[in-house]
């Protein structure tokens, strides 16, 4: 049975059920671009400022570039007050054209949270509900949230925020099935996505420790979850989307080469680049870099060579090096 299909999400239909979550820091254009080559159905973008794209902040329209071999993406803007969101979400669809603006009710970073914005909107359902209203009659472009199982242990209310945002127009829902207080902590509760499936009327996305294809296929095959989203998994590994997909459709998974993954991490410095320009570039590769040498073998080293780059000419030396290393050891 093939468990790779779209999903139909209020007036937009996705190319498949993998997605490459919001990450900060992470999914922007150049990853998103390496990311659909591999095979990922819809992109979201790192989370954008409703109140900095209101008040004009130029550092929002890095965030909300497009590579040309993304047809569709999917934007992520965060706030607490309904009414900027509402006028962040008429900028975005008029300029950028997105396929779905998503609602993050997640994130638990201290500095978005003391806002009331993120997974602090986790504790005011009513004003989750109140936000999607404001943005759904607002725009054309669906809505959808992204919401986690509550703020602590002691309130978990992930389908009472969920209801919430449905009533307000979402046309879906992802779950990262941790609480706030948990962060990235401990492991997700899987039970909780076939909860909320069965509990709504729209589709549910699951996110939370998916970090490789058997994940994905262990919980879309009860046909209840209509996607999965993958984040920490994909950063640096972004040939999960084609594992994964090959095995959603019952076909071999296929192992990327050495050269390959080497050759795929240049083309994303190049991308970067094309953005960023060289300085700013090559000091965020770094990061990158140093994902991509996850379980590579005499990956230290390598990382302590990624971490002193600044210059094309200095990645030019850390390709070598990841090179040679490879080839001592094929």
């Amino acid at each position: 049975m093939n468990l790779h299909v779209p999903v139909r999400v209020g007036s937009y239909t996705t190319r498949g059920n993998l997605f490459l979550a919001p990450v900060a820091g992470y999914s922007d254009a150049a990853f998103r671009s390496i990311c659909a080559d591999a095979g990922c159905d819809l992109a979201f973008t790192e989370m954008v400022s409703s109140e900095a794209l209101t008040r004009g902040h130029l550092k929002t329209e890095v965030l909300l570039a497009r590579e040309d071999n993304e047809p569709d993406y999917a934007v992520q803007l965060f706030g607490s007050r309904p009414e900027t969101m509402a006028a962040a979400a008429v900028i975005v669809a008029e300029r950028w054209r997105p396929a779905l603006i998503d609602v993050n009710c997640g994130c638990p970073v201290p500095k978005i949270v003391k806002t009331g914005a993120g997974s602090a909107l986790m504790r005011d359902p009513e004003r989750i509900r109140a936000i999607v209203a404001a943005m759904t009659g607002a725009v054309r472009t669906p809505v959808t949230v992204k919401i986690r199982l509550g703020w602590d242990d002691s309130s978990v209310n992930y389908l009472e925020a969920a209801a919430a945002a449905v009533e307000g127009g979402a046309s879906a829902v992802t779950l990262h099935a941790r609480t706030r207080e948990r962060g990235y902590a401990g492991t997700a509760d899987r039970r909780a996505f076939f909860a909320l499936a069965d509990a709504l009327p729209v589709p549910v996305f699951a996110s939370g420790d998916l970090f490789s294809a058997k994940a994905a296929v262990d919980i879309l095959s009860g046909g209840r979850v209509a996607g999965v989203m993958f984040a920490r998994g994909a950063m640096g590994d972004p040939f999960i989307f084609s594992r994964a997909r090959a095995a959603l459709e019952g076909l071999p998974e296929p192992a990327e080469t050495a050269a390959e993954r080497m050759s795929v991490a240049r083309r994303h410095l190049g991308l970067s680049l094309r953005h960023y320009g060289e300085r700013t570039a090559c000091v965020e590769f770094r990061k990158q870099a140093c994902a991509y040498l996850k379980g590579v073998p005499g990956g230290a080293e390598l990382r302590r060579l990624a971490v002193g780059c600044s210059t094309l000419a200095d990645y030019d030396g850390f390709f070598d090096a990841w090179a040679a290393e490879a080839a001592r050891r094929a």
